[in-house]
């Protein structure tokens, strides 16, 4: 797996000279000093800052929450831990996300997941950067829905009846109705640019959110940008994945695996010198 914004691996080696005496191995990958939820909570980031994070979040696009983040000294961030990311269609419950960070149809299973689900939790992350805390801050799931549809608003009709789970559209059928809040009111300095970021990303129904692509084109993001460099990864073959192995067919394929990498071009020429 190869991307700017997502870590990498650098070099894999073992000690073990036959598969017989295999027993541990090594993984190298690039030194990132600490994690964006760490910094959040040193310092106040500032804006130029926060587009250049985000700006990578969206390039290196998986679900997030800050701790899934790290960074180096230059402000280069990669993504650790690809969290709910998989494909589109693979089952997804309320529980398996940091529960402020979650997109809301995944809070109460309500409808068809898409890959939307992660730019809600940047969304998020975006507005904890320039607010200096979190946005939706709930005790349990349906205390975060509330959360959420103070600042979003109770959904319209429309979107309730596109809603999946007849018990999801009876709730919310239920619920108190709330107006949809200004987020200028929320964050009254902040660059307009930067509020239109998070309404397009913010939004109840995942068919209406901004695709990372679509948020990269913004015009919060032009200083940075480099289309060019926008490419998307190849799909993960996870046939392997799936295929039954035994413990001991999975021993083979990781020896065979870790003699046949080749290691990053600044790894191996360093491996040189060291000799």
């Amino acid at each position: 797996m190869k991307h700017d914004n997502v870590i990498g691996l650098l070099d894999v080696f073992t000690a073990d000279l036959s598969l017989d005496r295999f027993h541990d191995f090594y993984l190298v990958m690039p030194f990132m000093g600490t994690d964006l939820g760490k910094l959040m909570k040193m310092e106040r980031l500032s804006e130029d800052r926060v587009q250049y994070l985000v700006y990578q979040m969206l390039r290196g696009l998986k679900d997030l929450k800050p701790g899934n983040l790290a960074i180096n000294e230059e402000c280069e961030l990669k993504i650790l831990d690809f969290g709910l990311a998989r494909q589109a269609d693979s089952e997804m419950t309320g529980y398996v996300v940091t529960r402020w960070y979650r997109a809301p149809e995944v809070i109460l299973s309500w409808m068809h997941y898409t890959q939307t689900v992660d730019i809600w939790s940047v969304g998020c992350i975006m507005a904890e950067m320039l607010l200096g805390k979190p946005l939706f801050k709930g005790n349990d799931h349906l205390d975060q829905l509330m959360e959420i549809m103070k600042i979003t608003g109770t959904p319209t009709k429309e979107f309730t009846a596109k809603l999946q789970s007849e018990d999801a559209r009876h709730y919310i059928t239920k619920l108190p109705k709330l107006r949809k809040k200004d987020l200028r009111t929320l964050l009254p300095n902040v660059n307009p640019q930067a509020i239109h970021v998070l309404d397009s990303m913010l939004l109840l129904d995942p068919e209406s959110r901004i695709t990372a692509a679509e948020g990269l084109a913004l015009p919060f993001f032009s200083e940075f940008r480099e289309p060019e460099e926008e490419t998307e990864a190849p799909p993960y073959d996870h046939s392997l994945d799936e295929a039954e192995q035994s413990v001991e067919q999975w021993k083979k394929l990781t020896f065979t695996e870790i003699l046949t990498f080749h290691p990053s071009p600044a790894v191996a020429e360093s491996k040189e010198t060291a000799l």
